[in-house]
């Protein structure tokens, strides 16, 4: 490589902090306003009461389930696995952590899925709510495949319940034939958004990404409490910016990107790479790292609690740790999987704009993760009624 190793440079110096604070995305904003409203939590089970079925490395079952955001896997990678191992692989989205733990907690251990994909900030609350199972480590031998970097977070110190899937940050891309000026920062994005983009919009889907637009294009730490910040990121928001966005989409390297829906859009990088790899003219977008923050995320692989096919959840999970594996997943997905060495794999493998999967010490040094604090069930009413001012 040209350059020190991205990943590396998270263990270390400025970087150390977004560890320590453990990463972020898609944040589950509400855990006890998505759950305790309906009085789900207290309802939950406790990780030791459990009588579900637990992997002993006994006969793969025949089925496997997995609940994970949208267009995150290889469809060839899970094909593989059928093919190598038996089970036949069901997949089900959701858009937020909000509605992945609220189905779990109203599930009860029940809801069917195995694999769960939560982001890591989120998983003390899930153990601690019943909602997530011990992994059997005897059964993921792939496990020592992983950047040590990635393993033994605050949030998991043991890797007991889960292991990294992915890991990004968020940014937005424009398309250069109906935006011609230079977009460099957030402030470039809300000034576009409100003049020549308007009504040709796409915001993400999640509370945190639209407030922590507002906040980190004016330089206020996106994870405050302060009630006269998320005032006037409500104000704002909802009375001026709402009006000229057309969608929120958490997934528009799907469809919106390829098919040129809108002219500006906020977008996790790894979504971000799949729509312009996947667009007729990928030169016509341009894609920008949020600036002068933003935010680094990782997800997670995950066993729910009551599991119906653990045998195959612990066979799945230890698949996807494979290094060859792991790189046909970063080549779908655009995320940087966590698995040692996965950087010098994919620049051999000849992988395009990978400038948007691995990222340079100065850029790592603006990305920020978020937190679960007293600011989220305002952050969900501010989501809720910008998307209502906005018509969605």
């Amino acid at each position: 490589m040209s350059h020190e190793q991205p990943v590396r440079i998270l263990a270390s110096s400025a970087a150390s902090r977004m560890i320590a604070a453990q990463y972020n995305r898609r944040r589950f904003l509400s855990f006890a306003a998505a759950a305790a409203g309906a009085g789900l939590l207290a309802a939950c089970s406790s990780p030791d009461g459990s009588t579900a079925p637990r992997a002993t490395g006994a006969a793969l079952e025949d089925k496997l389930t997995i609940y994970t955001w949208g267009d995150y896997d290889d469809p060839d990678v899970l094909a593989q696995f059928t093919a190598d191992l038996g089970p036949a692989v069901t997949l089900d989205s959701f858009n937020s952590n909000e509605e992945m733990i609220s189905k779990l907690v109203a599930a009860k251990g029940t809801s069917g899925y195995d694999i769960v994909v939560p982001t890591g900030q989120f998983i003390p609350q899930m153990v601690e709510n019943g909602l997530l199972a011990k992994f059997n480590h005897d059964l993921i031998p792939n496990l020592k495949n992983v950047d040590p970097v990635f393993l033994g977070r605050d949030w998991d110190p043991n890797n007991d319940y889960s292991v990294v899937k992915a890991w990004g940050t968020t940014g937005f891309v424009y398309d250069k034939t109906k935006i011609t000026r230079e977009l460099k920062t957030w402030k470039d994005f809300i000034d576009a958004a409100m003049n020549e983009a308007s009504g040709d919009v796409s915001l993400l889907d999640d509370p945190a990404e639209l407030t922590g637009l507002y906040f980190w294009a004016n330089g206020i730490d996106w994870t405050t409490t302060d009630a006269a910040h998320l005032d006037a990121a409500e104000d704002f928001l909802v009375n001026t910016l709402a009006s000229h966005v057309a969608a929120f989409d958490s997934y528009p390297g799907g469809v919106a990107i390829p098919q040129s829906q809108h002219a500006l859009m906020q977008a996790w990088n790894g979504d971000a790479r799949i729509g312009i790899l996947e667009s007729a003219d990928p030169d016509r977008w341009q894609w920008v790292l949020g600036n002068p923050a933003t935010e680094l995320w990782a997800d997670n692989w995950a066993i729910a609690e009551g599991a119906p096919h653990p045998e195959a959840a612990h066979a799945f999970i230890n698949h996807v740790l494979d290094p060859e594996v792991s790189l046909a997943e970063l080549d779908y997905i655009g995320y940087h999987t966590g698995v040692a060495g996965i950087e010098d794999a994919a620049r051999e493998a000849g992988l395009e704009m990978l400038d948007l999967v691995f990222f340079t010490p100065e850029q790592l040094d603006m990305m920020h993760t978020g937190e679960v604090n007293d600011a989220q069930q305002r952050a969900v009413e501010i989501w809720d009624k910008m998307k209502a001012a906005a018509g969605a």
